[in-house]
């Protein structure tokens, strides 16, 4: 198979604009004004420190271009398990999509446990990043509104949707 444009990477930065990690390549299946939906399957992923390391799962990852979050959809055995990063909205610069991770995370679980992760970081970055009052006010609504959506199963926080584009992903990559 040749080189295709819909394989792209992603970097995540920390709010001073030093980089934070980089996933290789993921397979870009929607790029709309709203969202930019991915999939991958093992992709690896290089920490600021020089680590590496695989994910385990097959996954679909949703960047907001318009809110504060993007949400990492892992396919498990027992179901879909949803980490959202609470960021800045994504953008696509030279096939890289990137965004500032903000440490804030919601983590959907999939017996429906709903757990907020990270507190203790993000008030340590929120001190050391110097933080604005606006910026803070923002991060706290938007972890608020992502767990009215876990509750209440909006999007990105459908499974059947999830799957959609997961199939989708594996037909377009000849993995059927």
């Amino acid at each position: 198979m040749g080189f295709d444009k819909r394989w792209i990477s992603i970097q995540s930065f920390k709010h001073d604009g030093s980089l934070h990690r980089f996933w290789d390549r993921g397979f870009l299946l929607v790029n709309n004004d709203d969202y930019i939906v991915i999939a991958t399957k093992r992709a690896k992923v290089i920490e600021n420190n020089g680590r590496r390391w695989f994910t385990k799962e097959p996954a679909v990852t949703i960047f907001s271009k318009n809110d504060w979050w993007n949400v990492i959809c892992m396919l498990k055995s027992d179901g879909i398990c949803y980490y959202c990063n609470i960021a800045s909205p994504a953008v696509i610069e030279n096939s890289i999509i990137k965004y500032i991770d903000y440490d804030l995370d919601a983590k959907l679980f999939t017996d429906g446990d709903i757990r907020i992760l990270d507190e203790k970081e993000y008030q340590k970055h929120k001190k050391t990043y110097q933080y604005s009052d606006e910026l803070d006010t923002i991060l706290k609504y938007t972890t608020q509104k992502i767990v009215e959506f876990m509750k209440n199963k909006k999007f990105p926080f459908v499974d059947d949707e999830i799957r959609d584009f997961y199939a989708k992903f594996l037909v377009e990559t000849n993995k059927v």
